[in-house]
């Protein structure tokens, strides 16, 4: 197995997405995630990936506001999309998501999708790592942080 340093999101990513379009309903987007058993599905307008609607867009945006069930999955989707290069490390995956608040990360590779990378896919990398692995990340997260709080930057 790779080491930490050299983990990129291929090796971790989820190859099977779904995308839908963006005049889908909201009511068929959600039954297509139960029946997949997905968090997240990809919004496209014209073959190009244009959003993200996750259970939580469901849950604050049909649910809190209700709107109708009938409305366009465009409505309801989180954009802009970020999105990250399968070559590309776990470390930057991580740095995204945590700098922009996000759980779950398309993977595009020349603007076609290749897969999906999400919080939990990290998590369970962390738990099969060696202890210099997570040493590592550690320190790496800790830097990122007090960073944020450093007088001189």
């Amino acid at each position: 197995m790779k080491n930490g340093k050299t983990i990129t999101i291929a090796d971790v990513m989820t190859k099977s997405v779904i995308s839908v379009d963006a005049s889908m309903t909201v009511n068929e987007a959600a039954k297509m995630m139960e029946d997949a058993k997905v968090g997240a599905i990809v919004v496209m307008e014209n073959n190009t990936p244009i959003g993200i609607v996750t259970d939580m867009d469901f849950a604050i945006k049909v649910v809190a506001h209700a709107y109708p069930i009938t409305s366009p999955v465009k409505q309801i989707m989180s954009t802009p999309l970020f999105s990250i290069n399968s070559d590309e490390s776990i470390r930057t995956a991580s740095d995204l998501m945590h700098d922009r608040n996000i759980l779950k990360l398309p993977v595009i590779d020349d603007d076609k999708i290749v897969g999906i990378i999400t919080a939990r896919d990290i998590v369970n990398l962390l738990a099969t790592c060696v202890e210099e692995d997570m040493r590592d990340m550690y320190f790496h997260s800790v830097v990122k942080i007090y960073s944020e709080h450093v007088p001189y930057n």
